[in-house]
């Protein structure tokens, strides 16, 4: 991979009634190369139209790759990787870092509303599977769309110097729990 290729990487830090995401625009080189906030509801879905909402903030044309950090932030608001795959036009790359049985239960056990829930399970389980991606001496789970789960696990590998977090994801969360502290503070 090209020492300039960029991905945005988008990860969330939940505050109150909304989770703060933040993207960030890194280069294969490691270096950070924008930055852009927005929000979407704990509890809610409009996870799918915030990552794209952050995208053509950014109005970067040069972005190859769209990295997520999970696909259910905000409590169960299920990101729908074909969509924001289809609408930013670039391969798009959810990246979890532990093993689980899955999160069919987990959102049953969340809504007391029979129908909030099975529209939640409905877009959960139109993702692509997940699979194993070994990262360093660490595991990650690769879902993607666009891109073959090889590729995006080159991918995933070529964008992680250390550790098992990619460096778009890892520069993203601290800029979103950074954001979701400011916003906490203010009077």
């Amino acid at each position: 991979m090209k020492r300039g290729t960029r991905a945005l990487g988008v990860a969330e830090s939940a505050l109150d009634s909304h989770s703060r995401l933040a993207g960030a625009v890194v280069r294969a080189s490691r270096v950070v190369d924008g930055f852009v906030f927005g929000r979407c509801t704990v509890g809610g879905s409009d996870a799918t139209t915030a990552v794209c909402d952050l995208f053509d903030r950014l109005g970067r044309e040069d972005i190859r790759y769209v990295l997520l950090a999970g696909i259910a932030p905000a409590w169960f608001n299920i990101v729908d990787l074909r969509v924001v795959a289809d609408y930013t036009d670039r391969p798009t790359i959810s990246v979890s870092f532990e093993a689980s049985p899955g999160l069919d239960g987990a959102i049953r056990d969340a809504f007391d509303d029979p129908a909030v829930a099975a529209a939640r399970l409905d877009t959960y389980r139109a993702q692509p599977p997940r699979h194993e991606c070994p990262v360093e001496d660490e595991t990650v789970f690769v879902r993607a769309v666009g891109i073959d789960t090889e590729d995006a696990a080159d991918v995933v590998r070529a964008y992680t110097p250390e550790g098992g977090r990619p460096e778009p994801l890892r520069v993203a969360r601290m800029a979103a729990r950074a954001h979701a502290d400011a916003a906490d503070r203010r009077p």
